[in-house]
């Protein structure tokens, strides 16, 4: 019996990357899988592979950012499938880099903050009501190592809305665990997407660098190794498992050599 075999799983930002791999590992466990991104295109990829897995698979176009773009989202998800069991709460920016704080302009500000802060908590308000409609549910965010430690100089943007990011999650936690409903954050290291993207001109040598500070194995995260953990904290082998964080990371970089 596969782990999600009739249940429905909502996945944001899953036009790529860690969003496309966990929808992909939920397909193959059986899950009937909502995409929701802004990209049409990518998104419909997506479906067309979960597709030729002989999974179930909708895309709706959304903006986390917008609460009527939310609302509908999830009305759509629980349409379409009938209910909503788990949600994974990924769509997200990294903002403004290499930039001192007091150069950071409102505009920047607040376009992270209304994507990776307000988007987790749009979200969560209208997914805690469907998945109560059927008994509970299960919701991943994902949060960022830089939401549990100081982030490298020029991303106070990303940093701060990653530390909300968790303080939203535990909260929740804390609100609906009684109800049946478990959330929990998972908060990946250096992980190779879009964002992270060692190939690009000159970023080899920023990301080795990057990695001796931050990673205790020394390399670059698989989307799918963080889409393993999520799955696996949306599932019932972590029935007890509510208000955690979890660090995929590699482990702390505290290597003397």
């Amino acid at each position: 019996m596969k782990l999600f075999a009739g249940k429905v799983a909502l996945v944001t930002g899953a036009s790529s990357g860690l969003g496309e791999a966990t929808a992909l590992r939920f397909a193959q466990e059986g899950a009937k899988v909502v995409i929701a991104a802004r990209r049409a295109e990518q998104s419909a990829q997506v479906v067309e592979k979960i597709q030729a897995l002989g999974g179930e698979a909708h895309f709706v176009m959304a903006d986390v950012s917008r609460a009527a773009d939310v609302e509908t989202m999830v009305a759509v998800a629980v349409k379409k499938f009938g209910r909503l069991d788990c949600a994974v709460n990924n769509a997200g920016i990294s903002g403004p880099r290499y930039t001192p704080i007091a150069d950071v302009t409102e505009a920047q500000w607040d376009e992270v903050m209304n994507i990776n802060v307000k988007g987790v908590w749009l979200c969560m308000k209208h997914e805690i009501p469907a998945m109560l409609a059927n008994g509970g549910g299960s919701i991943v965010n994902v949060a960022s190592i830089y939401g549990m430690k100081p982030s490298d100089a020029g991303t106070a943007a990303y940093s701060t809305s990653k530390h909300a990011v968790i303080g939203l999650t535990t909260s929740a936690a804390s609100d609906y665990g009684q109800m049946a409903i478990r959330v929990n954050a998972v908060a990946p290291g250096f992980t190779r997407s879009e964002m992270v993207n060692p190939e690009r001109p000159g970023a080899a040598e920023r990301y080795k660098a990057l990695l001796s500070r931050h990673s205790g194995m020394n390399r670059l995260g698989k989307a799918e190794e963080t889409a393993n953990a999520i799955v696996w904290l949306c599932s019932d082998q972590a029935s007890y498992v509510n208000g955690a964080v979890l660090a995929v990371d590699g482990g702390g970089a505290t290597r003397l050599y």
